[in-house]
């Protein structure tokens, strides 16, 4: 029995983990999280593309953050929703999601290109993120997006999810551990 549990351990210790962490969230004067003393810890990071948090400026110094710290970039595309920070369900057709995430990804990907960094994946913020694991035309299209968008990336989901299933039919899937709060429950 000990010499069982003494190989989980081993296992276990070998195990690598990726930690990925939302940043660049602030804005003008406003500054949301210490990008600059996460970064050194993290592998990597869903860069705000303006429409939740962050602006052009918050977007250029988080791409030369992650940059200087060898941390690969994602997009955190969100609906157009500053005041409520992402996280209002808006009433919206799939033809303008797929606009606002072009133009969001394209604004973070016009920043990686001028520091040489590319962009490693796609992960929908808040209510964007709840309506494409809900809305049957929105898991198509999403993950179509990253697809065909001419860069070596992924989206990133939770488990058990029908965008999930879309994305790995697409083979554009990477594990994805839950998003948790600050009291350390997915959500």
């Amino acid at each position: 029995m000990r010499a069982r549990g003494k190989s989980c351990a081993l296992k276990a210790l070998r195990m690598r983990m990726t930690i990925n962490c939302d940043m660049g969230e602030g804005f003008g004067l406003y500054r949301l999280g210490d990008d600059a003393a996460m970064m050194p810890h993290i592998d990597l990071a869903n860069v705000a593309c303006g429409f939740h948090a962050s602006d052009p400026t918050t977007m250029r110094e988080t791409v030369r953050l992650a940059k200087k710290h060898n941390v690969k970039v994602g997009a955190h595309p969100s609906l157009p929703d500053l005041q409520g920070f992402g996280r209002r369900a808006m009433v919206i057709s799939p033809a303008e999601v797929t606009d606002l995430v072009t133009y969001q990804v394209g604004a973070l990907k016009a920043f990686l290109d001028a520091e040489g960094v590319p962009l490693n994946h796609v992960k929908p913020h808040g209510a964007l993120y709840g309506m494409a694991a809900r809305d049957e035309t929105l898991r198509r299209r999403l993950p179509m997006l990253c697809s065909r968008s001419g860069s070596q990336f992924s989206a990133w989901h939770l488990r058990h999810t029908k965008l999930l299933t879309r994305t790995r039919a697409l083979n554009s899937f990477r594990n994805f551990m839950p998003t948790l709060n600050t009291m350390g429950t997915a959500i």
